[in-house]
């Protein structure tokens, strides 16, 4: 069980506020903010490249640490700037030509999408949707109906952007293996929330970030490909990190996830994002995951109980994401209101999941994410900060 009363000392600004916004991004705790920001210092003191190399070791160890959290070998973990990066990056270097076929599901992210939509425009390979189940999880069932040997790949997004649904990874990842279709997990809203494991989740290649659910700073990712399908993969947008220059008509690119690596990055921001990574690891993934599901049930069915509420989370299982309406109320004035009372929140709106929302004829909603250092208690403000935007229509603390 987390030490929670030692979780919020580490997080000093979760107590003057009830901050539900850890799926958009979160608040560091004071060992990573102590790691970036004297990182900072150390580099004005002696210079980048000096104080980068005072920490290589420390740089270096942390593909280990990640290949711990994602059930992987290090080797096969690279560092990115952002999970955008490392989805894209991951996603250009499968080889698609006319015919193949790509295949998503409704809860699929907008900056996902769009570049599938591209890519498909360049390569004449076909994107399909598959249809979700009566819970809006991923139809196992029709993917398996539409999975044949033009499928390539398969872009699974785990915890959508827009409500608190986890779709069955496991069972994608094995039907899709079936057609020898790859699949690409988009982790940047579970890893830090849930255990994601490569080795128990079967899945080719994951992309995520640091400044959501693993409490980590802005500016930083990461992704992980089996050692076992990179030779599949065709790497294109590389420097000399990823392929060193050999003579000069020649290079090579590396054999395993490096290949992905760009030469520069931020060295305080890499530290910190090692840093929360070993946080999460001390804490315990189970124990994390545990936290969040506490406080975001709590929320959920308190939410439920108040009358004017509409709780929008869909799917079988639930994450840490809890997403709601109130009748009469748009979702931004909604987000506005609960801000003056102490409360913070975010919107998802229809542009970032246009498939699911339309689906289900949603503009916005709005989110709350808690995660494990927020208290109990200040569920039950949050709570009773929402029923007071129902009873006021918005007009809370105006």
């Amino acid at each position: 069980m987390i030490d929670i009363d030692a979780a919020r000392a580490d997080t000093p600004a979760c107590q003057d506020q009830v901050f539900l916004d850890s799926a958009g991004s979160s608040l560091p705790p004071e060992p990573v903010l102590r790691e970036v920001i004297d990182h900072l210092h150390r580099e004005a003191e002696i210079g980048g490249y000096r104080a980068a190399a005072e920490r290589g070791d420390d740089l270096t160890d942390g593909y280990a640490v990640f290949a711990r959290l994602l059930g992987c070998r290090p080797e096969e973990v690279a560092f990115t700037d952002s999970a955008t990066r490392s989805w894209l990056a991951l996603l250009d270097s499968v080889p698609l030509g006319a015919g193949d076929r790509i295949l998503i599901s409704e809860v699929e992210y907008a900056g996902n999408a769009v570049a599938l939509m591209r890519l498909a425009e360049l390569t004449g390979a076909e994107v399909t949707l598959v249809r979700s189940d009566d819970a809006g999880a991923l139809s196992v069932d029709a993917l398996r109906a539409v999975l044949d040997e033009r499928v390539k790949l398969v872009s699974l997004v785990h915890v959508p952007t827009n409500t608190g649904l986890v779709n069955p990874v496991r069972e994608v990842a094995d039907a899709a293996h079936e057609v020898g279709a790859l699949v690409l997990l988009d982790a940047c809203q579970s890893v830090g929330q849930l255990p994601v494991r490569m080795d128990e989740l079967g899945v080719d290649m994951l992309s995520g970030t640091g400044r959501k659910w693993m409490r980590g700073p802005r500016g930083t990712g990461f992704l992980a490909v089996r050692q076992e399908v990179r030779e599949r993969l065709w790497p294109r947008l590389i420097d000399h990190s990823g392929a060193p220059w050999l003579t000069p008509t020649t290079y090579r690119l590396h054999d395993d996830a490096r290949a992905f690596e760009l030469w520069e990055y931020g060295v305080a921001e890499r530290l910190g994002l090692i840093a929360a990574t070993r946080y999460a690891l001390d804490l315990g993934v189970d124990e994390v995951e545990a936290a969040v599901a506490d406080r975001a049930g709590r929320l959920r069915s308190g939410l439920a109980a108040v009358a004017g509420v509409q709780v929008r989370d869909i799917g079988h299982r639930h994450g840490g994401i809890v997403t709601f309406t109130v009748d009469g109320v748009a979702a931004d004035d909604v987000r506005r209101a609960l801000g003056r009372a102490g409360v913070t929140v975010t919107v998802s709106s229809r542009a970032s999941s246009r498939i699911d929302m339309t689906r289900r004829g949603l503009d916005a909603v709005v989110r709350a994410s808690p995660h494990y250092f927020v208290s109990p208690q200040q569920v039950d403000e949050a709570v009773a900060a929402v029923r007071a935007v129902v009873e006021t229509g918005g007009a809370t603390g105006a």
